[in-house]
């Protein structure tokens, strides 16, 4: 590795701009050194002097040694982070001239150093500190426009050059072209990491413009210059013009004819373009190939379109034909509406019916009525332009089918579904020999006939079968009932069997018919071929098939059976019939669906067709159903409060998106619209008591859907105002508020009213809701201010809060007192102690009423709880009472609660006398008994009476 240190030049595997810096050197050789370090996951190429490369995988420093007094060019790799350090430098420097520093470089990504040294009268300085920095990559440059390497009549060969990649590989190139059509719109052609492209299947003498881009991990860059590159071939003559072949109500077939000027060996390309005036008056392809005519579908009925013809020979392209101006015809009416039946008679019966919704663009319509008996085959029963006519000439008692169609001269209209319409009866007839109208089956045969002559009642038939092994005399009954047909099953396929029919009424039994003679067929057909599925609409779809897709067995096939469902599961059938094709409509859009094919012959059916599946696209939403009105918002905003006076909340049903996601709602208020994301919505700004029609529909990336049924709302009245809130009285533990009428108006008697209190928290809670207009607030604290506030509610909803109000309660005075105690002669009184309120400090007065005085004395004041009375007479009668008083210390007022219950005492001399004692105490407490005592005793004792009478009328029963 030291062999390779000792380079003049470091050359990395991809090349940047490179750095230079001024040479330095001093009186002996000039050598610098300087270490290259390699982050994990690099690596370094060096080439060395004879040419060999070699590669040093990180982490790694790499030190670098320059003979000349330079540092070396470095050429990094995009992306990489040098880093870069300075070792030294020779001691002594051979520079001349005056002072001056040397620091220029050009910055290009993604990496350039940065040393600095300044020299000074051949004295150089020190050098600066090495500093590291990366620039940022960039997106590439333009790259230059692509060039042709080949080109044929129906390919062109480009190739490009890279441009430079800024610092961060080119990882792709993108090749756009115009497709030859001039007009400015350019589509993507290729995307990869190539710079050569094919483009194959064009149009001969043809020029094609074409651009490239390049893309790295930063950015593409901008496309380079565009260029326009011809194919090879030479231009025919002027085509004909093409000619109308055939016209259909949404089709036109056109034919033209080969031009002469081309050889048998030449194989043209026709194109065909068409202008719709109702799209604009540019002509668009519609066909481009090498046959002589062309199919246009999916077209207008009864609407004019213009053609044109051109041809590309391996030559050129010719230039356009005349313009061929054609219409296509009117469409097949839809059918009438169903048949009503009206002034039925035994032999008549009026028809009526109503013209078609669509009438295909043919105006007036001839109708035909057909009607047939029983099951048997239809007959035109009318045919004019008139929608009604009188069937007459039938015979009694017969069920007759009508139906109706519309013919036009876009062709004829399905006929409506069968109308029933039965003559009165007659008394019953003969019957006629039963008949087969479907050809019979190889295990069953369907017998039908015709209804005998009978009395306006109902019919019963009897159908008898004989075998073909049975005698004359032998035979089995297999039908009884009303019906004029019958299935007979579980026969033998190719067997002989003789058929008769009787009726019956009430009267009995008529004669039997002659016998039909019938023989079974052989075998049902083989499974039909996948039916094909146009889809025409999002409703409708069109379902065709081959007649050769079932094998007959030896019997022709009488009709095909259609099975359309969502699922293999849900297949029901749609059609029974015999021709190759079915229209399916009223699908529901964006639905998945799959049908399969039954083929039936006179012996039976097909095993069923492989399922065929199809999707519907999707389409605008359903009508919104469900629109209601709200008492609140959903979702509550406090930055704009609702008001049921001026806001209506509206709610709805989601309807049926139709295969796209709906993306909002349009609700139309009157004249306005007002869009809304979701299924509910709060319309603001209305005006009070006012009637509003309200209706709201969807839409979808697929257009918008009908409106709603409209609604009819009204928003309520202006709410109440609020009363003015007064005090009417205080205490010290509660306050009475009350409230009248506003001076805005009148308030009626079916107002609620909030009252609410502010609390510690300074939120305001409700104390109070009902209709009165007084209320008294309790349990307050004394001389304590609260604020309060009221608001009126009523059916037009909550109205706007007063101003806050605020009440003080005042002070409270002491409670009443009880005395505790009276020891013996001492005369010692005591009583409760009351705990100072509020830091006021708590004094008690004691009165004494004795002998013969008419009035309490005071005999103490102060702010003890006991006190011994003096110079009491023996055998004297008093009385001794006590209140506190509170002395307020913020205003020096004294507050003196009420006097305690009186209570009785009386001084005795006598010693120890027990008898005397026990006088005195009864006394004392007979003396002593209160009301409330006294209440007691009367009480206790008219419930013992009224036990003992109760007992005593126990023992007498």
């Amino acid at each position: 590795m030291t062999d390779h240190m000792l380079e003049p030049l470091l050359q990395l595997n991809v090349e940047v701009p490179m750095m230079h810096h001024a040479p330095m050197m001093n009186g002996d050789a000039t050598q610098q050194v300087i270490l290259v370090q390699v982050n994990p996951g690099e690596t370094f190429t060096i080439r060395r002097e004879d040419g060999t490369l070699q590669c040093i995988q990180g982490p790694a420093e790499v030190p670098m040694m320059s003979p000349n007094g330079s540092i070396p060019p470095i050429h990094v790799p995009p992306g990489y982070i040098s880093q870069v350090t300075q070792e030294r430098w020779n001691e002594a420097l051979r520079s001349a001239g005056p002072c001056h520093s040397h620091n220029e470089m050009g910055f290009h990504p993604p990496v350039q150093i940065e040393p600095v040294s300044a020299a000074c009268n051949s004295v150089k300085g020190p050098d600066s500190e090495a500093r590291t920095f990366t620039t940022h990559s960039a997106p590439p440059d333009i790259p230059l426009p692509p060039r042709l390497s080949h080109r044929t009549k129906s390919s062109l060969t480009l190739q490009w050059k890279p441009p430079v990649d800024n610092g961060s590989k080119i990882t792709s190139y993108i090749l756009e072209w115009d497709e030859g059509k001039k007009n400015g719109v350019f589509r993507e052609c290729y995307f990869g990491h190539q710079r050569h492209f094919k483009v194959m299947r064009l149009c001969p003498a043809v020029g094609y413009t074409f651009r490239v881009a390049a893309l790295n991990d930063i950015g593409p860059s901008r496309f380079s210059t565009e260029m326009v590159f011809h194919t090879t071939g030479s231009l025919p003559q002027m085509s004909v013009a093409p000619r109308l072949l055939r016209a259909g109500p949404s089709w036109l077939v056109l034919e033209w004819t080969r031009p002469s000027s081309c050889s048998p060996e030449e194989e043209p390309v026709y194109m065909l373009e068409m202008q719709d005036e109702s799209k604009g008056a540019e002509f668009h392809t519609v066909y481009s190939g090498t046959e002589l005519s062309s199919k246009v579908e999916d077209l207008s009925r009864s609407t004019q379109y213009k053609f044109r013809l051109s041809a590309c020979s391996a030559g050129w392209r010719s230039a356009p034909s005349s313009v061929l101006v054609c219409r296509t015809g009117a469409d097949r009416p839809g059918p009438p509406t169903a048949p009503a039946i009206s002034d039925v008679t035994p032999h008549s019966f009026r028809v009526t019916w109503d013209p078609p919704q669509d009438d295909g663009g043919c105006g007036d319509s001839t109708y035909l009525l057909e009607k047939s008996e029983g099951t048997s085959e239809g007959m035109v029963a009318y045919r004019g332009p008139l929608r009604e006519h009188v069937c007459d000439g039938l015979r009694a008692a017969t069920l007759y089918s009508v139906r109706v169609s519309a013919i036009g001269t876009g062709g004829h209209s399905q006929s409506t579904e069968s109308v029933l319409a039965c003559t009165l009866s007659l008394p019953p007839g003969p019957c006629h020999p039963p008949t087969i109208q479907v050809p019979a089956k190889h295990r069953e045969v369907n017998l039908q006939w015709e209804a005998c002559d009978g009395e306006n009642e109902s019919l019963l038939y009897s159908v008898e079968m004989r075998g073909p092994e049975q005698e004359e005399d032998d035979v089995t009954q297999v039908y009884h009932g009303t019906q004029t047909e019958c299935t007979v099953a579980s026969l033998l396929p190719g067997a002989t069997y003789r058929f008769r029919v009787c009726a019956a009424n009430d009267a009995g039994n008529g004669p039997y018919s002659d016998f039909l003679e019938v023989t079974t067929a052989a075998g049902p057909p083989g499974q039909c071929a996948a039916p094909v599925v146009s889809l025409t609409s999002h409703t409708c779809a069109v379902v065709s098939w081959e007649v050769s897709g079932a094998s007959c067995s030896g019997a022709d096939i009488s009709g095909y059976r259609l099975s359309w469902g969502q699922d293999q599961d849900s297949l029901e059938l749609v059609y029974s019939g015999t021709d190759t094709s079915y229209e399916v409509s009223d699908l529901e859009a964006a639905v998945s669906f799959c049908c399969r094919l039954q083929a039936v012959n006179q012996v039976g059916a097909s095993p069923y067709s492989e399922p065929v599946w199809c999707r519907t696209p999707a389409a605008p939403p359903d009508a919104v159903a469900g629109l209601r009105v709200r008492e609140a918002a959903p979702s509550p905003d406090r930055s704009e409060p609702f008001s049921p006076s001026t806001c209506l909340a509206l709610a709805w049903d989601e309807p049926r998106c139709n295969g796209q996601e709906i993306s909002h709602y349009t609700i139309a208020v009157g004249d306005d619209h007002v869009a809304s994301s979701t299924t509910c919505h709060v319309i603001r700004e209305l005006q009070p008591d006012t009637e509003y029609s309200v209706q709201v529909r969807a839409e979808n990336a697929a257009g918008a859907g009908p409106f709603g049924p409209c609604l009819r709302v009204r928003t309520r009245p202006l709410p109440p105002p609020a009363p003015r809130l007064e005090c009417a009285a205080v205490g010290p533990q509660s306050l009475r508020l009350r409230w009248g009428e506003s001076g805005k108006g009148p308030l009626t008697n079916q107002v609620t009213y909030i009252l609410q209190m502010e609390d510690r928290n300074q939120r305001f809670v409700p104390i109070y809701r009902g209709p009165s207009r007084t209320y008294r607030v309790q349990r307050l604290s004394e001389s304590s201010r609260y604020t309060f506030r009221i608001q009126a509610v009523s059916e037009a909803g909550e109205g706007l809060f007063s101003e806050t109000c605020s009440f003080s309660t005042t002070k409270s005075v002491p409670p009443t007192l009880k005395v505790a105690q009276l020891e013996g002669n001492t005369c010692e009184v005591t009583w409760e102690n009351v705990p100072p309120m509020r830091g006021d400090r708590i004094s008690y007065v004691l009165q004494v009423l004795g002998g013969r005085e008419s009035e309490y004395r005071q005999v103490y004041k102060g702010e003890d709880t006991t006190f011994q009375l003096s110079g009491l007479q023996w055998n004297s009668d008093y009385r001794i009472r006590v209140l506190a008083c509170r002395r307020c210390l913020d205003t020096s007022q004294e507050l003196c609660g009420s006097f305690s219950p009186s209570t009785y005492f009386s001084p005795r001399r006598s010693p120890s006398a027990s008898a005397g004692g026990a006088a005195v105490a009864g006394a004392a407490s007979t003396r002593g008994l209160t009301d409330e005592q006294f209440a007691s005793l009367i009480v206790l004792g008219v419930a013992s009476f009224s036990i003992f009478i109760a007992y005593l009328l126990q023992l007498l029963i």
